[in-house]
């Protein structure tokens, strides 16, 4: 199992609080996150709200809940009983007067959107929230990883079990029956009706303009639908963490900001398997590969510095940054993310930097070894920007 940094936050979190919420998209490894805390909570009780033995245990929660007041109680696939918020706040409250202030529940979401409106409403106070994405690459290598070993995960994606399937084409496999299902019956048994040809067919357009402006009314159109369709299929997308906005930086600088947002599928695996590419020669000989590129290594970057503020740079005159990380501190990080073994960067990266008064300028890359540049640019692999990225977060976070 792989010591994931989420887990490790879980925990001091259910010290601290009567509630943790744990959210991530399917397969990502929350159960098994889960049921790792049992370590620390022997006699932990776990139900699976998608079973109807489960729903059954809670046709009266409060009594039931109450009668288990003295364990962690771990709920998963919690949004499907969406009534259990009002009642666990009540719960919450009994157990605190009969001292057991904090590591009471722990609630594992699949849809962030559903779970965070209900229990900030009914939980205020009383939960917190951990964000477990796919399996990132400093949770798998050391702090050291050939480009071939990136390459895998970039191919595969991070899903364990896409990135542990014993072959290339098992893991293809594995990506197209994960998208199938989520498609034919997660997302339906979210409630919202939606044909599963018409959202493959966004998610597939989406994985094919990775990284790209969003531009809604190109893709209604195409989809032969409104763009406001377009913007709420797209939120579900996102609310299920599987597609990520990029929002572009804004602030008064004295030029015409893009003020559209950038659009990735989170998941490099995914992106090949919505586009078909079954190997790494695939991808490499495909367009996309340069973006899809783009998307990984975005994803392990914001991931590492969840308390800074993530968004990309560009103006109407050409200066531009694929990511901007601005840390609590104030200090801005800009970064530019290239294929390339030789990489270079552009005049509109040098004015983006300007502009923006960066205090580190990186490039990511697919090199062995960090290596400077002119004007201050650091090169550098993504398992050492992402190690420099967290460190600053940390320190400033």
């Amino acid at each position: 199992m792989y010591l994931r940094q989420p887990q490790l936050k879980a925990l001091r979190l259910l010290q601290q609080f009567p509630a943790v919420g744990l959210l991530g998209p399917r397969q990502a490894g929350k159960t098994t996150l889960a049921f790792a805390q049992k370590a620390l909570y022997p006699n932990a009780l776990y139900l699976d709200l998608e079973l109807p033995s489960a729903q059954r245990q809670l046709d009266d929660p409060e009594a039931f809940l109450m009668a288990h007041a003295q364990q962690l109680v771990i709920l998963d696939e919690v949004q499907r009983m969406p009534e259990l918020f009002g009642i666990l706040r009540g719960v919450i409250d009994q157990r605190r007067r009969m001292n057991q202030p904090s590591g009471q529940f722990l609630l594992l979401g699949s849809a962030t959107g559903v779970l965070l409106q209900q229990s900030s409403e009914s939980l205020a106070g009383r939960v917190a929230y951990v964000e477990l994405p796919a399996l990132q690459a400093s949770e798998i290598f050391s702090s050291k990883a050939s480009v071939a070993d990136l390459n895998a995960l970039w191919m595969r994606g991070g899903f364990p079990l896409s990135w542990l399937a014993a072959s290339d084409a098992d893991s293809m496999t594995w990506r197209e029956v994960f998208i199938t299902t989520y498609l034919e019956k997660d997302i339906p048994a979210l409630g919202p009706r939606i044909p599963a040809t018409t959202l493959r067919r966004l998610w597939t357009m989406l994985a094919h303009h990775q990284g790209e402006l969003l531009d809604q009314s190109k893709l209604a159109s195409a989809l032969a639908i409104s763009g406001q369709t377009v913007s709420r299929y797209i939120d579900l997308l996102c609310d299920l963490m599987l597609v990520r906005r990029l929002p572009a930086w804004h602030g008064n600088v004295g030029k015409r900001l893009i003020r559209s947002p950038k659009v990735y599928v989170r998941d490099s695996g995914l992106v090949h398997a919505l586009l078909g590419l079954s190997n790494l020669d695939a991808v490499l000989g495909h367009p996309v590969a340069g973006s899809s590129w783009e998307g990984f290594v975005v994803e392990q970057l914001v991931n590492a510095a969840p308390n800074a503020q993530a968004s990309f740079y560009r103006t109407s005159n050409g200066a531009e940054v694929d990511l901007v990380l601005t840390f609590r501190n104030q200090q801005t990080w800009v970064i530019e993310i290239k294929r390339s073994s030789a990489p270079t960067v552009s005049r509109g990266f040098h004015q983006a930097a300007v502009d923006l008064g960066a205090v580190r300028k990186l490039l990511v890359a697919p090199v062995e070894q960090t290596y400077p540049m002119k004007e201050h640019i650091e090169v550098v692999d993504v398992l050492t920007a992402v190690r420099w990225v967290t460190e600053q977060d940390q320190n400033n976070g």
